[in-house]
């Protein structure tokens, strides 16, 4: 059953967060019409998830928390795909595919993007949490996994990220 309480707390999430649900829904998934439907899902699983919404955590953390299990999901539906790959394994740096994209986010962005998709859904989460600026504790409850955990990771990913950026990109001829 629908209830005031699930439509109020549902518009007062939207108004909150969804620039960074949109955000996220494009940082897990690359092609525009799928992103628009990954954000849609997160939607409807959030205005479904607040008639259980009992309060014991704050707002932002079952929004985010709701938001990122939708990407999990998605993640593992789409997982019949390519399978991630290491950034340490990565040779060259994916390209940002469409005009949408070039347009709407610069292009280290696109490239850091591009990268934390190919990371395994729980550092991609965490990856994306720290860069919405939420605090190491936050993304512990949103992802579950321990604050020492989550500083590791976002250590070991960052470097990662950069190493990726330090490395010339080739121009495409093998010798």
């Amino acid at each position: 059953m629908e209830s005031k309480k699930q439509h109020s707390l549902y518009e007062e999430a939207g108004v909150i967060f969804a620039p960074a649900i949109a955000r996220l829904a494009r940082a897990m998934e690359h092609n525009p019409e799928k992103s628009r439907d990954l954000e849609q899902d997160i939607h409807c699983e959030l205005f479904r998830s607040f008639a259980r919404f009992d309060g014991r955590c704050s707002l932002k953390t079952w929004v985010y928390r709701v938001s990122h299990n939708v990407c999990a999901e998605h993640r593992l539906r789409a997982a019949r795909g390519p399978k991630p790959v290491p950034l340490d394994q990565i040779e060259h740096l994916p390209q940002p595919g469409d005009a949408e994209t070039r347009a709407a986010e610069n292009h280290a962005v696109a490239q850091a993007h591009a990268l934390i998709r190919q990371l395994p859904t729980l550092d991609a989460q965490v990856m994306l949490l720290w860069l919405e600026g939420e605090a190491g504790k936050d993304i512990a409850d949103v992802t579950g996994l321990g604050t020492a955990a989550v500083t590791t990771r976002i250590h070991r990913i960052k470097a990662l990220i950069s190493e990726a950026f330090a490395t010339p990109v080739s121009g495409g001829e093998s010798a």
